[in-house]
């Protein structure tokens, strides 16, 4: 079993920046891939960004060049910057393991960006 443990949502105000925290403990193997997912109200979860063993980064079409997921292997934990937040970036962001055919999820942590 893999356990994520999640931190650094809130409210903020449009343009501001958060920076989201993942830290992953538990059977975690060798190679794996961790990244955050978003999910609006009414709507699916999507990704945000992910980031693999050898550094590969993936991000969604909606935040590239406004996020920065970053990784520290020693920690098994992963960071996501978010800069500029629109009201529309407002969701709940979960972290996910995914290793072989298994896939872990954290709880969430919402973020509202209102004014």
């Amino acid at each position: 079993q893999v356990q994520l443990v999640e931190s650094g949502g809130g409210l903020v105000q449009p343009g501001g920046s958060l920076r989201l925290s993942c830290a992953a403990s538990g059977s975690i193997f060798r190679i794996y891939v961790m990244g955050w997912y978003g999910q609006a109200p009414g709507k699916e979860r999507e990704l945000v960004a992910h980031t693999t063993n050898n550094g590969a980064t993936e991000y969604g079409d909606a935040v590239k060049g406004r996020v920065t997921i970053s990784r520290d292997h020693a920690k098994c934990t992963i960071y996501l910057q978010m800069n500029s937040l629109k009201p529309e970036d407002t969701a709940v962001y979960y972290c996910n393991l995914t290793q072989l055919v298994y896939n872990y999820w954290g709880q969430g942590t919402q973020i509202t960006v209102s004014s």
